[in-house]
């Protein structure tokens, strides 16, 4: 937000310089980001200079220009080629001397140069209004008192504007200081624990008066929730036109471009009050009524960009007897606005709901100065009199008269907060204690009224305009923001007290996992947590009932919290495929929301996606697709570093996979895995397949080892493989046959792997044969010919008997 320090002046009487003001401002929590130079004319009419025209001939090469010799002071007259037609001997004129930068009506700067005009030297150039900025006349050249010396810079002769203009980062909070008048508050309230005396200057309204009612406009206000306030009056027989140089001055210093008196003078009292004005041609306005109401979904409204809008059944609008005339608090319509031939308005100063502003903002993708203010909350009590100090203005600079009284429809007076201040709560939470009188004094010049004050505390009304002031603790910081941070002494001693923590923490597993997953080519993802609710669809297992949604989204894309991590990590991988990133291998860690009957439930997840090749191929080795079994790979090397084992597998029951596996451990789920099905691929325009995995995250940690690792010796015997090939039925996994074995020879099996799968024309139908290697290894001693058979013959029978295998 910008601030003028010249407009601040006229609050607040203060002649420090802009940067030690900036200072004080950001102790108070108003953080200067930034301070700009500013001057009306650019360039600040720099290298121009009073020039005396001592001769004026003609031109002998062109009828239409002049030769001039003009003193500039130096005592060595210069030649100047000059096309005005009212240059004359004896005048005194700006010029623009060689080397000076001049800027055009488009802020472009071009230089003036020594040159040869048809032949005859220049040296600068004798300037018209327009052509310095000081006006919009090019009828001729600028004509300045004959009293004034040669040399004299322009800039100390002609009304210029120099500013220095604040940048501050407001935070959402601080409605109050939207405007000048808000940041004089503050300042005020700043100098006076700077012992520095300042009385704070309002704008008077006491001239207002009504000339005659002669322009009625009858208001009502369907809704008194969505418009709680709403003051409007009208005014005749004013003229439109340029607003003066001071105003658009103003307006120009803070980054806003004049555009007629009317629309400067709204703008000015925004910036001014805080509080967002609207002047309506009041000729435009079927049967002099406003009506402020919704209308129904789907109504055509064209806005002041010519945009035409499709509105929603819960948008404020302004009307008229037969048609919307405004947004309320966002953006005007392009057929009732002032123009050049406007010559009566209907003027509006409202508070409006601050939710129904933003709602309505959001949905048409408007941002304006009126609709950023109501959205954070204006000051209701401050319709009236931004009314009337806007209306007096316009008296005086358009002409006109005040031709109707104030309407101002205000049902349910807002009621300002009352809030009890404890002193020991203060001196608690500040680390020090205040004395109570500066306190007071403190309260009392931010307008915080003291009703009563104890030798334990006071009480107090906090104003309508400090929305953000409600509890103890809220005041408790405004007494210390403007008492000063940087006042409260730090103790010599730190205390600390040791807290109990998880034997594993989450971050730390975390970083083991990604560690993991980075040592094997993947990359970290974050996704919006914010989601659309249209992904629902392609998915049976989300219910739309069970979505949170977002009370006021920026967007319908964005109006849920996500109920699955899969979109956004597809989202990624489409946005990268469609740039020529192929292979693609991404995880994340998040949180998935859900609203169902008896409550809402957030769970933490980890999320692998894979797509494209599983390595660039090089000289030593070509490129390999990333499959199924690769990824299963990684998924067990997640589980493997975390020590977990002993897990099941089974096929998973999702319709989000063509293909997959659900891993649990008792009845905890662990993870579930597998290939894509087409159709949520083609939903993100992605035609390569699809790899992805979803861990619960709370299962992982519960089941994560926190046992110390135990060393042992390397085994001094050898260990023994021997092979099966089994003839299954189809059906059969090798998942399962790994369990039958583990639990038949637990003590000398160390480990089981299957090295091929046959399922050729030579097998029965729906048989298949699978070669199985055993490694087997006594720790103790040298396994003989008699146990390894034992133990293999064990094994046979209990595939023999668990799944119907046949030795091939």
């Amino acid at each position: 937000m910008k601030i003028s320090y010249n407009w601040l002046k006229q609050f607040v009487n203060l002649d420090w310089e802009a940067e030690r003001t900036g200072d004080l401002l950001t102790d108070l929590g108003l953080e200067i980001e930034g301070i700009e130079s500013f001057t009306s004319v650019p360039g600040g009419l720099e290298g121009v200079v009073v020039g005396h025209v001592l001769e004026c001939t003609q031109h002998p090469n062109a009828d239409k220009l002049k030769l001039t010799s003009v003193d500039l002071g130096n005592g060595e007259p210069v030649q100047i080629v000059c096309g005005a037609p009212n240059v004359a001997v004896g005048q005194k004129v700006p010029v623009a001397t060689v080397g000076t930068t001049l800027h055009d009506k488009e802020g472009e700067p071009w230089k003036i140069k020594k040159g040869k005009i048809r032949g005859e030297v220049s040296m600068g150039m004798i300037c018209a209004e327009d052509e310095l900025g000081l006006g919009e006349s090019h009828d001729g050249i600028m004509v300045l008192d004959k009293s004034l010396k040669p040399g004299t810079p322009v800039a100390e002769v002609v009304d210029l504007e120099i500013d220095d203009v604040f940048e501050i980062g407001l935070t959402p909070n601080r409605a109050d200081a939207m405007s000048h008048w808000g940041v004089a508050r503050d300042l005020r309230a700043g100098l006076l624990q700077n012992e520095v005396q300042r009385e704070l200057i309002t704008p008077s309204t006491s001239s207002f008066h009504v000339d005659n009612r002669t322009l009625k406009i009858d208001v009502e206000v369907a809704s008194n929730e969505l418009a709680p306030r709403y003051c409007g009056v009208t005014i005749s027989g004013l003229k439109v036109e340029s607003s003066p140089a001071w105003l658009q001055n103003r307006l120009k210093a803070i980054g806003l471009s004049p555009i007629n008196n009317i629309v400067d003078i709204t703008n000015y009292v925004l910036h001014e009050l805080g509080q967002p004005l609207h002047a309506f041609d009041a000729m435009k306005i079927a049967g002099n009524q406003i009506n402020v109401r919704t209308l129904p979904n789907g109504t055509k409204f064209v806005t002041l960009d010519g945009v035409e809008r499709e509105l929603h059944e819960e948008d404020l609008m302004i009307c008229d007897k037969d048609k919307p005339m405004c947004i309320a608090g966002v953006f005007g319509g392009i057929h009732s606005g002032v123009t050049d031939s406007t010559t009566s308005i209907f003027l509006e100063s409202a508070y409006f709901n601050p939710v129904s502003v933003r709602r309505s903002a959001k949905r048409h993708g408007l941002n304006t100065d009126a609709s950023f203010r109501f959205e954070r909350g204006v000051d209701p009590e401050a319709c009236e009199y931004a009314l009337m100090r806007a209306a007096i203005m316009i008296t005086e600079i358009a002409g006109g008269e005040i031709t109707s009284d104030i309407v101002d429809i205000y049902p349910k007076k807002i009621e300002p907060h009352q809030v009890v201040l404890n002193f020991e709560s203060a001196a608690r939470l500040i680390g020090e204690e205040i004395p109570k009188e500066t306190i007071k004094q403190i309260l009392t010049s931010l307008e915080i009224k003291v009703n009563n004050v104890t030798e334990s505390g006071l009480g107090m009304t906090i104003p309508a305009y400090r929305n953000d002031v409600t509890r103890e603790a809220d005041v408790i910081e405004e007494i210390l923001r403007v008492y000063g941070y940087n006042r409260i002494g730090f103790s010599e001693k730190l205390n600390a007290s040791v807290s109990r923590t998880e034997p594993v923490e989450d971050h730390e597993l975390q970083q083991v996992v990604s560690s993991v997953l980075t040592a094997l080519g993947f990359n970290e993802m974050l996704a919006n947590s914010l989601t659309s609710p249209t992904y629902n669809k392609l998915s049976d297992q989300l219910n739309p009932d069970h979505n949170v949604e977002i009370l006021n989204p920026l967007s319908q894309d964005l109006s849920v919290l996500r109920p699955s991590m899969l979109f956004g990590a597809l989202e990624a991988v489409s946005y990268n495929v469609n740039r020529k990133l192929k292979d693609v291998k991404l995880f994340e860690f998040g949180n998935t929301y859900h609203n169902y009957p008896d409550g809402r439930d957030e769970q933490k997840h980890l999320s692998l996606v894979v797509t494209g090749d599983r390595n660039e191929a090089s000289w030593t080795e070509p490129s390999r697709k990333s499959d199924f079994f690769y990824f299963k790979g990684v998924i067990t090397a997640v589980l493997d570093r975390l020590g977990i084992d002993g897990y099941t597998e089974k096929q998973v029951k999702s319709d989000i996979f063509s293909e997959g596996l659900l891993l649990a451990k008792g009845k905890q789920k662990l993870a579930e895995f597998g290939v894509l099905n087409k159709k949520v691929r083609k939903h993100f325009d992605i035609d390569s397949e699809i790899l992805y995995a979803d861990f619960n995250w709370a299962s992982v940690t519960n089941l994560v080892s926190t046992e110390n690792f135990k060393l042992q010796a390397v085994p001094k015997y050898p260990s023994v493989k021997r092979d099966f090939a089994l003839l299954l039925d189809d059906d059969v996994k090798f998942g399962e046959l790994k369990a039958a074995a583990m639990q038949t020879e637990k003590q000398l099996l160390k480990e089981v792997s299957l090295f091929d799968v046959y399922t050729g024309k030579k097998l029965p139908k729906g048989k298949k044969s699978y070669a199985l290697s055993f490694t087997l290894q006594d720790d103790k001693k040298t396994l003989t010919d008699k146990q390894i058979d034992k133990i293999m013959a064990k094994l046979q029978q209990r595939f023999e008997k668990d799944f119907g295998a046949q030795l091939r």
